[in-house]
């Protein structure tokens, strides 16, 4: 293991809503993403998801309210509660998900990655 800079890794890649795995650690992922627009309501029925705002900020709908996240903060999805993250602009972010979870959950989308890719 080497020591991961954030910013150099975020300026690996440039697509939306592809998150590339950065590290594992006990049975979970470190994944970054770069965000924009839209994703799609879902949920992950037997996961927890962490979303952390390296960059920007996010919205994370939900059904009964919005949870804003800004530069620095972090909010934890409990498994089972759907969620689509909105960003107005283009944030950066950081996940930490248990190797299990499905991008999507138990949505298919055109936007559905299978398998991360590692950077």
């Amino acid at each position: 293991m080497s020591v991961i800079n954030l910013q150099e890794k975020f300026k690996l890649f440039s697509d939306h809503w592809s998150p590339k795995k950065v590290g594992e650690l006990n049975g979970q992922q470190i994944l970054l993403a770069k965000l924009k627009g839209e994703f799609v309501f879902h949920k992950h029925d037997n996961e927890d998801e962490l979303f952390m705002v390296v960059k920007g900020s996010l919205d994370i709908e939900l059904r009964d309210k919005t949870v804003t996240l800004n530069k620095g903060e972090f909010y934890i999805v409990p498994k089972g509660v759907e969620h689509k993250p909105i960003a107005k602009k283009e944030v950066h972010i950081m996940l930490f998900e248990p190797l299990s979870i499905k991008h999507t959950g138990d949505i298919i989308a055109d936007i559905t990655v299978e398998t991360y890719e590692s950077i």
